[in-house]
């Protein structure tokens, strides 16, 4: 007797699984329950709840950053893809794969224009370089697997698949064979040649760079031209993944204020571009360049985003004949504790780096208290530093989550400001729910503060009470402690240096979620 035929959901699940997404994260609607039951049937797929779509999305971005593949996310129709649109910004900016799957009514119900319906691949689309709809139970799961190996696809991108729900109800033919990924482009000879003669012309060069060259390995093949040529090593201001600490090729991070980063770029001569594009401006301000580098510097675009880091670094080496210099690796160096007095970003700053452990992941939000971060984490345990790379605020919570439980082994920090805390909170009681190891330090200044300085930046003089009100965070003051208690995770309020070093300290060596609320 033939046992029961398989739905399209489960065809699905099973090709997703064989392609090797173990993950999905989700927030469901009625139009994916063959799904979610599809789910449940078959075995090495994790699911994980979060509580808003927005959480969701950041988790699936942290998830991929750090395990190096993409796990699938379950959405509700056009709203929910809606809820999580700000996430998925991030997501591709930090060129994160995600099979981003997205219900929809079944194909003969649409043309009612029943209330939920919607246009779903339009708004797919801006954030995704993949987008496809269904059209029947036989081709989803082939759908699914075109979907992983065009997520994959150098340099990684967001797929969406679209799912009526009758395409995963109907019968299908089973699940699809796993679709190998697009290669990555080699270096191009003309390229490598023109950044070596740029390297050694003797004038000041920088090489800046983002992607897979931020990790360890391939830093450490910078670092070898780097002693080679005497140039100069940076990275964006925000990126997707960026291996730093003792051991490891110390490089600089552009800064986010135009004139701090004006004055850092001024004296280049020559910039190499290997996965970035020219330095600019985060915004347009009165009376100030968009553009950051000098007039009259010479660039060079040694690679694309989507090139092969690993084989152009390579190439350069080669041409320079630099694989006999040492590259110069940062010192182990902790900094002393900041005690007595107030919070500030300096002591947080300096708890962070005494503190970490060895392989931390750092998942920061914090724009305005984390903007000393750097030179005080430098020198710390070897560790990952994740970005807020889209600009959309509220990702800080949600992608520690997703890095958790892409590395369960390993102690994550996100460091997030009390505005941006409040789009994501919920991301709390996925921790709670998954047990996930992480340290969140919301920094309380009751304000969005980075916006008091942006409306001076931007020339908005003599604000009044309304304008203000805007941007701060009180009457009444959020209560974080009370927050976290309610999403099942422990909370600790500090009002001090010498209270934020000790609860920090208590966090990192305790496992679990925590909250540590530092007033400022």
């Amino acid at each position: 007797m033939n046992g029961p035929k398989m739905n399209g959901a489960e065809s699905l699940v099973r090709t997703l699984v064989a392609s090797g997404v173990e993950v999905c994260f989700t927030n469901p609607g009625t139009s994916e329950m063959h799904f979610v039951a599809a789910l449940d049937h078959v075995e090495g797929m994790r699911c994980v709840l979060g509580l808003f779509e927005g959480v969701v999305t950041g988790m699936a971005d942290g998830y991929a950053r750090m395990a190096d593949k993409p796990a699938s996310t379950l959405l509700h129709l056009g709203p929910g893809l809606g809820n999580g649109i700000a996430n998925l910004h991030n997501a591709k900016k930090a060129f994160t794969p995600i099979v981003n799957i997205v219900g929809e009514h079944a194909t003969y119900h649409i043309k009612y224009d029943a209330p939920l319906t919607s246009d779903i691949e339009g708004i797919a689309r801006p954030v995704s370089g993949w987008v496809k709809t269904s059209g029947s139970a036989k081709d989803v799961a082939a759908d699914g697997a075109a979907a992983v190996a065009a997520s994959m696809g150098p340099p990684g991108q967001i797929a969406t698949l679209i799912l009526p729900a009758n395409t995963a109800w109907d019968e299908s033919d089973g699940p699809a064979a796993p679709v190998a990924p697009a290669a990555r482009p080699g270096p191009d000879a003309n390229a490598v040649k023109a950044a070596a003669e740029a390297l050694m012309s003797g004038k000041e060069t920088l090489i800046h760079m983002t992607g897979d060259a931020l990790r360890a390995d391939l830093l450490e093949i910078a670092g070898r031209i780097q002693t080679k040529t005497g140039c100069r090593l940076s990275c964006m201001t925000s990126n997707g993944r960026w291996q730093r600490g003792a051991g490891r090729v110390a490089i600089e991070r552009i800064q986010y204020p135009v004139d701090i980063a004006l004055k850092q770029l001024e004296s280049v001569k020559n910039l190499v571009l290997l996965g970035t594009k020219v330095p600019v401006a985060f915004f347009a301000y009165p009376d100030k360049p968009s553009v950051l580098i000098p007039d009259g510097c010479n660039v060079v675009e040694l690679a694309d985003i989507a090139d092969d880091h690993r084989a152009v670094l390579t190439a350069l080496c080669d041409e320079l004949d630099a694989w006999g210099c040492e590259p110069k690796l940062q010192e182990a160096k902790k900094p002393d504790l900041i005690t007595g007095g107030a919070i500030t970003p300096d002591s947080v700053a300096a708890a962070l780096g005494r503190f970490m452990p060895e392989n931390a992941i750092i998942a920061d939000e914090s724009v305005t208290s984390g903007r000393g971060f750097m030179p005080y984490t430098q020198g710390s345990a070897p560790h990952d530093w994740l970005s807020l790379t889209g600009g959309a605020i509220g990702i800080g919570m949600p992608y520690a989550t997703g890095a958790a439980i892409a590395c369960p082994d390993r102690k994550v920090i996100c460091t997030e400001g009390d505005g941006s805390g409040m789009y994501t909170l919920q991301a709390l009681w996925t921790q709670a729910r998954e047990g996930c190891d992480v340290v969140n330090v919301i920094f309380a200044n009751r304000s969005y503060a980075i916006l008091r300085h942006e409306l001076t930046n931007v020339g908005a003089l003599n604000p009044g009470r309304k304008a203000i009100d805007m941007l701060t965070l009180d009457r009444p003051a959020l209560d974080w402690v009370a927050l976290a208690k309610g999403m099942g995770v422990d909370g600790v309020r500090v009002d001090d240096a010498d209270g934020f070093n000790k609860a920090l300290a208590r966090a990192v060596e305790e496992p679990g979620p925590h909250l540590i609320e530092a007033v400022m």
